[in-house]
């Protein structure tokens, strides 16, 4: 239990919540250097954020503490004045588009803070994009592969699936599906053609 809270109390720690802040950006760091570049900064008075969560570890080892981004950091700094953050040792560079530095959008690294701060058991979650093969493994449709057509929001998503030659799009949770380890499938592909308001098997589960 006293592990417990002091990991808790550390993760809280590497990700405080400001009263005010300069934009956050996102900070690409060289590899297993997450932490010692967030302190690093930290020592030259920069808002740091360095997201991790807890691993079992291998026999005795109890639990290890991973990135949650690997090879990222975020710091919150006025971008006219970053040559301070360029020559921390450990940084490779910051995220850009081209030559200009862009911040990370203001709800998402809300969000990020708000998790962190939250005390919650947390991991990582593969992504699943447009494209994506999945199987549902839960639900009246578990057993059947289908293709990723569209996000609705973070928990549900829109899935194409054939039944009896034709394309049937249907909406389900996240929960439901696994992806499939394959290639993507071109969006070419996964069209689903118009059908007659008669005939249409578009569903809600």
């Amino acid at each position: 239990m006293l592990e417990t809270l002091r990991k808790q109390s550390r993760a809280e720690e590497d990700c405080k919540v400001p009263v005010h802040t300069d934009p956050w950006y996102a900070i690409r760091v060289k590899s297993n250097r997450e932490r010692v570049t967030a302190q690093a900064l930290r020592g030259k008075g920069l808002q740091v954020c360095y997201p991790v969560y807890s691993q079992p570890g291998t026999h005795s080892r109890g639990e290890l503490e991973r990135p949650l981004f690997p090879g990222y950091i975020f710091c919150s700094f006025d971008v006219s004045v970053r040559l301070p953050v360029l020559t921390v040792p450990g940084v490779v560079h910051i995220v850009s588009i081209g030559r200009i530095p862009q911040p990370v959008d203001e709800r998402e690294m809300a969000a990020v803070l708000k998790v962190m701060q939250s005390g919650l058991r947390l991991a990582p979650y593969p992504a699943l994009p447009v494209g994506q093969r999945v199987q549902l493994e839960h639900g009246p449709l578990a057993g059947v592969e289908g293709v990723i057509l569209a996000h609705k929001n973070g928990e549900r998503f829109v899935v194409s699936v054939s039944l009896l030659q034709r394309s049937v799009a249907v909406e389900v949770d996240r929960a439901w599906i696994r992806p499939i380890r394959t290639a993507r499938v071109p969006e070419s592909q996964h069209h689903v053609p118009p059908q007659s308001p008669d005939r249409r098997q578009n569903g809600q589960l």
